[in-house]
């Protein structure tokens, strides 16, 4: 008999999702990022979802490798470009366009075996300060760069640091548009909040992340007010009910102590599944579709929930930690981290599905 535990994949909310993104930028191409094996999702999975997608950015070279073998032709992008000489035979081989940050890179156009065949993001930093080349030097790159026999095109790219916040674009964008504005290249700005709140940004290329998994990448807008529909559905059932006295302590350290009788459930899923062990008492989870709070601390392969007000729940009910009907982003912010990290943290042993 199997563990209950599941992660249930929804290709078409996937589909969704890049549609959604295709009506807030109609003007630019999607560069969907599939990156971390599609955000715990599954590269193969989202790639075939999202398979009208205009290009693929990602990090990996192997799986970038894996996804022309399976056959798909359009623009692939490397985020983090080369990292040895070996990856520019790599990219011609199969055909991967390559983000430029930083001078090391540059001697590595030397390796790539076709003339007019590599198309290079070049990366601004306009304030990030993560990758990128700083604004004064960029008239230099492109003119090393430009007249390398390997080049085909060039697209210049930023990143935003705050575009799911207050603080918005707009210095970065004028930064960017100050050096950009001097060439006749295709421009590449805007991530997921920029998509949703931002039009000035979305320039020829889009890159949409963690809205296309159906997340909400600002603090005070849903998924749901910006018409995304969750991707991921991490469930599992109850596999024990206990009742407790007053004064009785739940889980390693004794972190909740009832204040009166109480009734318990202990659930199939903990921190080796990917729930994060500092969730704390109060996170929100539905048992039986019905929202409750965890209890006390979580274990590697349990955790506790408040069966005060759901007297029909019993062993065997199902229970959802994140997905349809309890919003990722909710249980997220409980924890004290983002959705993007509880996605990418399912673990391996957690079974996965599609479908309903």
């Amino acid at each position: 008999m199997s563990r209950p535990i599941q992660a249930r994949i929804d290709l078409d909310a996937l589909e969704r999702n890049l549609q959604v993104a295709r009506r807030y930028a109609p003007s630019a191409r999607i560069m969907a990022v599939i990156k971390a094996n599609g955000y715990g999702h599954g590269l193969m999975r989202v790639a075939e979802a999202l398979a009208d997608a205009d290009g693929f950015a990602l990090l990996d070279h192997g799986d970038a490798v894996h996804l022309r073998q399976a056959g798909y032709r359009q623009q692939i992008l490397l985020l983090e470009g080369f990292f040895t000489a070996a990856d520019a035979e790599l990219a011609a081989e199969h055909d991967l366009s390559c983000v430029l940050h930083s001078d090391w890179q540059i001697p590595f156009l030397d390796n790539y075996p076709k003339r007019n065949g590599l198309d290079i993001w070049l990366k601004i930093n306009t304030g990030m300060n993560r990758l990128g080349f700083p604004p004064e030097q960029v008239s230099a790159v492109l003119e090393r760069v430009g007249r390398h026999q390997a080049m085909h095109s060039i697209t210049l790219m930023t990143h935003f640091a705050n575009a799911d916040t207050s603080a918005g674009v707009a210095s970065q964008l004028q930064r960017f548009t100050d050096v950009a504005g001097a060439y006749r290249l295709e421009r590449s700005l805007a991530n997921s909040a920029a998509v949703l709140h931002h039009p000035k940004s979305h320039g020829d290329w889009v890159r949409p992340g963690i809205m296309l998994y159906g997340s909400s990448p600002f603090a005070d807008v849903s998924a749901a007010q910006l018409g995304l529909r969750p991707a991921m559905t991490l469930s599992s059932r109850l596999i024990a009910v206990r009742e407790l006295r007053s004064g009785d302590e739940i889980g390693y350290g004794a972190t909740y102590r009832a204040d009166q009788p109480m009734r318990i459930g202990v659930v199939a899923c903990g921190y080796a599944d990917g729930y994060p062990r500092h969730a704390a008492t109060g996170t929100p989870i539905l048992v039986d579709g019905q929202r409750t709070r965890t209890l006390g601390r979580v274990s590697m392969d349990m955790l506790c929930v408040d069966l005060s007000a759901l007297p029909r729940a019993n062993v065997g009910s199902k229970v959802v930690m994140w997905g349809e009907e309890m919003p990722i982003d909710e249980v997220a912010q409980a924890a004290g981290t983002i959705g993007y990290e509880l996605m990418c943290g399912v673990t391996a042993r957690v079974p996965v599905v599609t479908g309903d």
